[in-house]
């Protein structure tokens, strides 16, 4: 290999390669993690949790994906399970994982397994991308940890450890063609090559040793042959280009409070964001913002509103929002929607925004 100083994924040998995959997994033999999808060691990984898993970890951390699979698979023990389940209740069990189009692809992706492969994930990459919800990064990770088959799995740790190993200085997101080419220099080329472990194996490495800050070089199996750690910079990578500023939608929330105390509840249109939750009913979410007579105006029920002081605030992925919550005591369950009891709401699925507007109204209404 070149010095480290010039180290490029360019002169990886295949007996480099060789050498940098056999003290990784090593490495991962005496400090793999143990997770629950995770199968035991000289197991074989079921494609059902590998995949499960995989969906839910996308955009969200270990931690919080744990208890979530445990009760999924409690609930729904196989893919076939899963595929029979209504949506509104793999979206309600999907409540505070966010990116909800992640549940809804992971039914969608259920039923199709189920009903045209005979409940059987395929195993090869090209098979697994043409499934509801997985991309290049997923069908690599399910060919290679649930079936043993040479794939390059690049996730955000993975580029991490690459930018590091070839100090790799170009900023993401540019950087990231480059690091796959980086990853894939380095992935085992056959089935015999322990592919799966590999995999996780190189995920366990950025998430605990070439951690983001502070990384744990003294514990590295690659460390000798890390050139951003020859050159002193291993903190420093990945770069990143600055971020763009997030813009600021503004909505108006209706809180609508029947004779009984029901609320008026709907669900979102299927496609788009937080497609298929339920949600308090609200106007569009626009930079512009709302005037108060063009507020009411789109209203779900003609009523006597009254603004409820201060603003509810959510950010998502591409934008902050802020919403005012109108309140209003209405004399029929006459809008369309769901009418539900405060009491009740916990059977729905209400993403977290919703659930920031029930407290606001409960912190700051005087009708409940």
């Amino acid at each position: 290999m070149a010095n480290k100083q010039t180290f490029r994924h360019q002169d990886v040998t295949a007996t480099g390669a060789r050498k940098l995959r056999s003290s990784l997994l090593a490495w991962y033999d005496r400090h793999r993690r143990v997770l629950p999808w995770r199968a035991a060691a000289g197991g074989h990984a079921d494609p059902y949790h590998v995949w499960l898993s995989e969906i839910m970890l996308q955009q969200t951390t270990v931690v919080t994906v744990g208890p979530y699979f445990v009760r999924f698979l409690e609930r729904w023990p196989t893919v076939d399970a899963l595929a029979g389940a209504p949506l509104d209740d793999v979206l309600h069990g999907w409540q505070g994982l966010g990116y909800y189009a992640r549940a809804r692809n992971l039914h969608r992706c259920a039923q199709t397994v189920s009903r045209d492969l005979g409940g059987a994930f395929p195993d090869r990459e090209e098979a697994l991308r043409q499934l509801p919800g997985i991309g290049a990064y997923t069908a690599a990770a399910i060919a290679a940890i649930a079936f043993d088959r040479p794939a390059s799995v690049v996730d955000g740790n993975v580029e991490r450890v690459m930018a590091r190993l070839f100090a790799i200085e170009e900023a993401l997101p540019a950087a990231k063609k480059i690091l796959r080419d980086c990853a894939a220099s380095l992935a085992p080329p056959s089935r015999t090559q322990r592919s799966g472990d590999y995999a996780q194996a190189l995920m366990d490495l950025g998430a605990t040793v070439c951690t983001v800050r502070n990384p744990a070089c003294g514990r590295c199996p690659w460390s000798d042959s890390c050139a951003a750690r020859a050159a002193g910079i291993a903190e420093k990578l990945p770069r990143r280009a600055p971020k763009k500023n997030k813009p600021t939608r503004k909505g108006v929330a209706f809180w609508a409070v029947a004779p009984d105390g029901a609320i008026l509840l709907r669900r979102r249109p299927e496609k788009g964001l937080l497609g298929g939750m339920i949600e308090v009913p609200s106007t569009e979410w626009r930079e512009a913002g709302w005037t108060q007579a063009a507020a009411r105006r789109a209203a779900p029920v003609a009523a006597d509103w009254t603004a409820l002081p201060g603003l509810v605030t959510h950010t998502f992925t591409h934008f902050h929002l802020e919403l005012e919550v109108l309140a209003a005591h209405v004399e029929t369950h006459g809008a369309d929607g769901v009418w539900s009891l405060p009491d009740r709401f916990g059977e729905h699925a209400l993403p977290t925004v919703m659930k920031k507007i029930i407290a606001h109204v409960k912190r700051r209404g005087p009708l409940q």
